[in-house]
């Protein structure tokens, strides 16, 4: 795995093999989809707010510990998969 100089994130890599663009296309697609390089590059776009940017992490912070709590209520049985 690569990194950048500052310590970011690391580079993606995608191996071709056997000159299959189209299955390295998908996989490089779905990973940076995984990594959330789409959302990034969409946020980045245009300008924002320090008042909508506030907004938008207290909003990821709350559906992160809502996920959380369903994983583990789904752990411990109390909801159905």
């Amino acid at each position: 795995m690569v990194f950048l100089k500052n310590g970011e994130s690391p580079i993606v890599q995608i191996v071709v093999r056997d000159n299959n663009v189209d299955q390295a296309l998908k996989a490089l697609k779905k990973k940076m989809q995984r990594e959330g390089l789409f959302r990034e590059m969409k946020r980045r776009n245009h300008f924002e707010k320090p008042s909508e940017k506030k907004a938008r992490e207290r909003a990821e912070a709350v559906r992160r510990a809502r996920k959380l709590a369903r994983k583990r209520a789904q752990r411990e049985g109390l909801l159905s998969k």
